[in-house]
């Protein structure tokens, strides 16, 4: 790390300047009802969880994790396919993280190759086009987990032309019409959201403007140190003192309101936006990102025959769902740090590595510190 970062980093992890913020955050939430602010993000939860913020809060703010991580929203029936085809001996590459998930049947990628099957965790798509292009006498399907923020360089290779032995699951799943779902829902009542950063550097702001003028709760678009998210909490709370929501931009050295244009032309290229199920939420209206007609040989659904993907499919008992959907803490899961730990993970929060689970059993939390927990 260079000096110029290292001082941008000191910056936004400043102890004087953070002491101010929660002191204005408390003083602007003094007279205030209780406040819900969500966050969509897994590295904005690691932030809070590892930064201490939550325990900095008035008792009336509360920061809930919302359906942030990847591998948490990808239906059970992508995974139970992609099992499938790993079982009949079809390659299936896909992300470390991916490939310990289960599906329907409690099985994951990892169990399906202790049966034989066949798997290959890469760190990128671009790895699994030449282990595709190096073996052209077998067939390989990548099983695509991601936001906006992964799913350009798909949609950028794609459009180079992929080997005739490779197809997705296009698991992708596009973020801001979730947020405008979890907007309207009665049994979430949030009130404020604290948008993705690396996400929204793809989309822009623009992509939430919709969702902010039909619900008008406010909207801050924060980057991921202590400092950005105390001030994302703090521009939340202003705004609802002073009765005037709008979209705010925080992190204003990564997003615009345009975004990333060059990414965007690629994805709407390849993807058509469907409505699609994100596991543990619901049909998300215009969530998913499916393969276009126009590339239909790269689809492993149509070259497979795969069905839809649906379903939520958790281990009995167990309150993934409500743990994604940010209704609870992980320590109110009757599983949490018992059966299912980081070691032996059960659920998909517990699994991904921006899983509000995982993150919080790295840091040891063992009760729930939201307000009415």
């Amino acid at each position: 790390m260079n000096d110029r970062m290292k001082e941008i980093l000191a910056r936004y992890r400043d102890r004087d300047l953070a002491s101010k913020l929660v002191k204005e955050i408390h003083r602007l939430a003094k007279d205030l009802p209780k406040v819900r602010i969500m966050h969509v993000c897994g590295t904005h939860e690691w932030t809070i969880t590892h930064w201490g913020i939550r325990w900095l809060l008035p008792e009336n703010v509360d920061v809930r994790a919302g359906p942030g991580c990847p591998v948490c929203v990808t239906p059970s029936s992508d995974i139970d396919d992609a099992v499938k085809l790993s079982l009949e001996g079809v390659k299936v590459l896909t992300y470390g993280d991916m490939s310990r998930a289960r599906g329907s049947r409690m099985l994951s990628l990892e169990d399906a190759r202790a049966l034989g099957g066949e798997l290959e965790v890469v760190y990128s798509f671009r790895d699994a086009v030449n282990i595709a292009r190096k073996n052209l006498g077998k067939e390989f399907v990548f099983l695509g987990a991601g936001f906006e923020t992964t799913a350009p360089l798909t949609a950028y290779e794609v459009l180079k032309g992929l080997p005739d032995n490779l197809s997705i699951i296009s698991s992708y799943r596009y973020v801001p019409p979730a947020v405008g779902l979890i907007s309207q829902a009665p049994d979430m009542r949030i009130d404020a959201f604290i948008n993705p950063g690396h996400a929204s550097t793809i989309s822009g702001m623009k992509a939430y403007k919709e969702f902010f003028e039909e619900h008008r709760k406010p909207m801050v678009f924060a980057g991921f140190e202590p400092i950005d998210v105390l001030l994302a909490i703090y521009l939340i709370l202003k705004q609802i003192k002073s009765g005037s929501p709008r979209m705010e931009n925080e992190y204003r050295r990564s997003v615009t309101w345009e975004g990333n244009t060059r990414a965007q032309m690629f994805l709407s290229k390849v993807f058509d936006l469907r409505d699609g199920y994100w596991r543990g939420v619901s049909v998300v209206p215009g969530g998913s990102m499916e393969v276009k007609e126009r590339f239909k040989e790269a689809d492993a659904r149509l070259r497979y025959g795969l069905r839809e993907p649906s379903g939520d499919d958790f281990p009995r008992r167990a309150r993934c769902a409500d743990v994604i959907k940010g209704k609870i803490d992980p320590p109110e899961c009757p599983f949490y740090m018992k059966e299912c730990t980081p070691a032996t993970p059960i659920g998909p929060t517990m699994v991904g590595a921006e899983g509000t689970c995982r993150i919080w059993a790295q840091h040891r939390v063992t009760r729930s510190v939201r307000a009415d927990g």
